[in-house]
């Protein structure tokens, strides 16, 4: 029995690392993409900023795919939420770098940062949540919620480097939510 317990507890870590590491390699990608996605002309902004979430979208799908009872379409659709939550993170965050006009550039970054790291966990969260067999319970997605924020304070490092093609927030934040998901996931099957 222990010796169950401990085989499942190391399989678990694996899988978890496993999930961070694809969420890595998604948000190496992400940077990646608006120099080629700026090249279709007459796409409006929005649905080019859902765009860049693509890789992202993908590794949501398959983790909602594998790692749930969801049918096949819920996947899907947690693939266009993560777009959505994509789209209005970044909106969040050049709005609240706008209203907060005066302060310093570091500071308006964390609050930018911090607000679009909550909208897009917080959007993934409730859209994931409404799924057929997506977790209902609050606290299943506070780890989620938690690390999508934080992590969204990597914005101000983000700039004050001066990345372009090149980031801190997307990998990480990337990682951090997608086994966020993971775990919610893991403990609707286990419920």
């Amino acid at each position: 029995m222990l010796t169950d317990a401990i085989a499942a507890s190391d399989t678990s870590r694996n899988d978890l690392l496993k999930v961070a590491a694809a969420g890595i390699v998604t948000g190496l990608l992400t940077p990646l993409l608006p120099p080629l996605i700026d090249k279709l002309g007459g796409a409006p902004g929005d649905f080019r900023i859902a765009l860049v979430a693509v890789p992202f979208a993908v590794l949501v799908f398959v983790l909602v795919r594998r790692g749930s009872a969801n049918p096949g379409w819920a996947a899907l659709a947690a693939a266009i939420v993560t777009m959505i939550a994509f789209v209005a993170a970044v909106n969040a965050a050049i709005l609240v770098d706008a209203q907060a006009d005066g302060l310093a550039k570091l500071l308006r970054n964390i609050l930018a940062g911090l607000t679009g790291g909550f909208v897009g966990a917080g959007i993934m969260a409730l859209g994931l949540a409404l799924l057929p067999a997506g977790p209902r319970s609050f606290t299943a997605w506070l780890p989620m919620l938690i690390s999508g924020t934080v992590t969204g304070a990597l914005l101000a490092l983000d700039s004050a480097l001066d990345l372009d093609l090149t980031s801190v927030l997307y990998p990480v934040w990337q990682a951090c939510v997608a086994v966020g998901l993971a775990q919610a996931l893991r403990r609707t099957v286990l419920t």
